[in-house]
C-alpha cells in the first residue's frame, strides 16, 4: 500500500440490551454493537495537521498537532479533536491527516454516535501513525477524550463494545476488570430499536447529578460495609439493612442500580440458555427500575414500552442510553418484527403527534480497518 493511498475504517454503534447506568458504578453491562456504522476515509499528510471534514454536516474543520492549546468547542468535532488531543498526552506521536467522516448512527438516540465516531477515528490515528495500542487501552483512551476533553462523564461501555463486539454475540462487561465473555443472540428474535424522536434537554444535567448521587450513596455505605468502592460491591439485603438513613432519592438511586447488576448477570444467564422469555422479562424489569428509582425515562419512552409490551411476539421492551428521550430496544420474535413495526409507528404517532424511526438491528463485528472498500 502506497504512503498516500485512501484508507477506510469504521466503527459501530450500539445498543446496550440491559445494565443501564451501571458502568459509571463498576457494575455490569450486556451491549451488543449493531449494524450503524461510523466511516472515516483517511489520507495521510505531510504536514502535523488534521483536516477534519464532516459528510452529514456538510462543514469542515483543521487543526495543527503541535497546537498545545486545543480546547473543546461544543461541537460535533470535539470527539474527534478530543481523540487526538488524548493519544498525545499519552505519549503518542501522530501523523497528520485528511479524515473524511460519514456517520449512520442516529445523533442523540442513544446509539453511541459519539462512541462510534470516537473509535473510528482513534482505529484511523493509530493505523496512519503506525502505532500499537491494543483494543482496551485504546478503549481507555477514547473514553478519557469524551470524559476529558468533551467533558461528558460516561462509563467506558461504549467505546469498549464498539472495539470488542462480534457479530451475533452480545457482550457482558465487567466495567470495572474490563473481563468480558461473548455470549450467543438467539437466531429466533431480532433486536428491533425504536426512536422516539425526542430527546429532553434535561439529559446531560440529569446524567452527572446521578453519577453524584450514586457517589453519595457510596459514602454512605462504605462507613458501615467493609471493602466498598462502588454500588457494585452493596448487595440488595446489604442496601435494605445499612441504607435507611440515607434520603429516599439516594436509597432509589442506589436500589436501582444493584438491582440492575443483579439482572444483567441473570440476563448472561438467560441467553446462554436461550430462554428469551426470561430475558425479556429482565427488560422490563429493567424499565421499571429505570423510570421508578433512577428517574431517567420520560413519557414517550415509557408509552413506547407500554405500546411494545401489548404487541404479540414482543419477549421484551425497555428505554435504552442515558435516557430522557432516545430509544427503546425490543427483543421481538422474527416472524413478528413486521407487524410489530406497524403497530408502534401507528400507535406512538397517534398518541405524540411524532413519527418514530424503527430500526432493526443485527449485531456487528467491532471496529477496524475496512480492506476493499473505495
Amino acid at each position: 500500500m502506497s504512503d498516500n493511498q485512501e484508507r477506510v475504517f469504521r466503527a459501530p454503534g450500539r445498543v446496550n440490551l440491559i445494565g443501564e447506568h451501571t458502568d459509571y458504578n463498576d457494575g455490569f453491562v450486556l451491549p451488543t454493537a449493531i449494524d450503524f456504522s461510523t466511516w472515516v476515509r483517511l489520507k495521510p499528510l505531510a504536514e502535523k495537521r488534521l483536516e477534519i471534514f464532516s459528510e452529514n454536516f456538510d462543514e469542515q474543520i483543521t487543526i495543527r498537532l503541535d497546537d498545545s492549546n486545543l480546547t473543546p468547542r461544543n461541537h460535533w468535532s470535539d470527539y474527534v479533536v478530543g481523540v487526538a488531543v488524548v493519544l498525545q498526552q499519552a505519549g503518542y506521536s501522530l501523523r497528520g491527516a485528511q479524515l473524511k467522516i460519514r456517520g449512520e448512527v442516529p445523533i442523540g438516540s442513544g446509539l453511541s454516535s459519539s462512541a462510534a465516531l470516537e473509535v473510528a477515528t482513534a482505529c484511523a490515528l493509530v493505523a496512519n501513525s503506525n502505532l500499537n495500542i491494543d483494543s482496551v487501552e485504546l478503549a481507555k483512551i477514547c473514553r478519557r477524550a469524551e470524559n476529558e476533553f468533551v467533558g461528558a462523564r460516561v462509563g467506558i461501555m461504549d467505546q469498549f463494545v464498539s472495539l470488542h463486539g462480534q457479530a451475533n454475540k452480545a457482550l457482558l462487561l465487567d466495567c470495572r476488570s474490563l473481563d468480558y465473555k461473548l455470549l450467543p443472540m438467539s437466531r429466533e428474535a431480532h433486536l428491533v430499536v425504536c426512536n422516539t424522536m425526542v430527546k429532553h434537554e434535561l439529559a446531560s444535567s440529569e446524567y452527572n447529578q446521578r453519577r453524584e448521587q450514586c457517589e453519595a450513596g457510596v459514602k454512605h455505605l462504605a462507613q458501615i460495609i467493609p471493602n466498598v468502592s462502588a454500588l457494585r460491591d452493596v448487595t440488595l439485603e446489604q442496601l435494605e439493612r445499612y441504607g435507611k438513613d440515607m434520603s429516599d432519592v439516594i436509597y432509589r438511586r442506589c436500589r436501582h442500580v444493584i438491582s440492575e447488576n443483579a439482572r444483567v448477570i441473570e440476563a448472561g444467564d438467560a441467553l446462554l440458555q436461550d430462554d428469551l422469555n426470561r430475558f425479556g422479562q429482565l427488560m422490563y424489569e429493567s424499565h421499571r427500575s429505570l423510570r421508578d428509582d433512577y428517574e431517567v425515562s420520560c413519557k414517550e419512552l415509557d408509552l413506547m414500552v407500554d405500546l411494545a409490551s401489548n404487541v404479540g411476539g414482543v419477549f421484551g421492551a425497555r428505554m435504552t442510553g442515558g435516557g430522557f428521550g432516545g430509544c427503546t430496544v425490543n427483543l421481538v420474535a422474527r416472524e413478528h418484527v413486521e407487524n410489530f413495526q406497524q403497530v408502534v409507528a401507528e400507535g406512538y404517532k397517534r398518541e405524540t403527534k411524532l413519527k418514530p424511526e424503527i430500526f432493526v438491528c443485527e449485531s456487528a463485528d467491532g471496529a477496524g480497518e475496512v480492506l476493499g472498500v473505495r
